[in-house]
């Protein structure tokens, strides 16, 4: 986390957003098809580069929570919501690993927001987290019976795209993200109605499904 927190200031610069990460975020707008008035719960939200599509999503009458564990990426995120009018944003530092699910409810609720969220998400984060799956499960937790899910994350290119491998391998490890970790594989497992996409010849990698009936 210390590493985030010195770099918190130039962070959007340095994330190759726009030539690289940006695609993968695109992906996941497509699918996880968040309606206006939703409340959508950002795991790992670092800046709050998923803002502008979360907003303009969810719309003035719905809600986006954002969690992260360093302050000082949060304090960017802010920035960022208070520059762009987004007065439904709420914000809440925590480790996404070790969440307690009524805490975070009742801080979104004193925030006016709503005890669960209408969907989940996590871009570029649980890689980052060893614990991940810890986190997962915060995601199911925090979110209604039938939410939809989705997780965005990187694999090693394949295909034609392999010979890129050995550079988003370092990427990963300057990041401090583990590129064999695979977190999506949770979803698959767990949600019904999987929906799945890539890009940058499979390196980033998206899927969104949806929290199965109760039995």
């Amino acid at each position: 986390m210390a590493k985030y927190n010195r770099i918190a200031p130039l962070y959007d610069l340095l994330s190759a957003e726009h030539p690289v990460y940006g695609a993968g975020r695109r992906g996941l707008a497509r699918l996880l098809d968040l309606q206006s008035g939703d409340q959508v719960l950002d795991i790992g939200c670092g800046t709050g580069l998923n803002f502008p599509w979360l907003s303009e999503r969810v719309t003035s009458t719905g809600t986006v929570i954002g969690i992260d564990r360093s302050a000082t990426m949060l304090a960017q995120a802010r920035r960022r919501a208070q520059r762009n009018g987004w007065t439904n944003v709420i914000l809440i530092q925590a480790d996404a690993t070790g969440l307690e699910p009524a805490d975070i409810s009742a801080r979104t609720i004193s925030a006016g927001g709503r005890a669960l969220s209408d969907a989940a998400l996590a871009t570029y984060s649980l890689s980052l987290m060893g614990a991940w799956p810890c986190a997962w499960q915060s995601m199911w937790n925090l979110t209604t019976p039938r939410a939809r899910l989705g997780i965005l994350d990187m694999q090693k290119p394949h295909g034609a795209a392999a010979v890129f491998s050995p550079l988003a391998q370092l990427a990963c490890r300057l990041g401090g993200s583990d590129i064999n970790a695979h977190p999506w594989t949770a979803l698959e497992r767990d949600c019904a109605e999987v929906n799945s996409a890539s890009a940058r010849g499979g390196h980033l990698q998206v899927r969104v499904g949806s929290k199965p009936p109760a039995t």
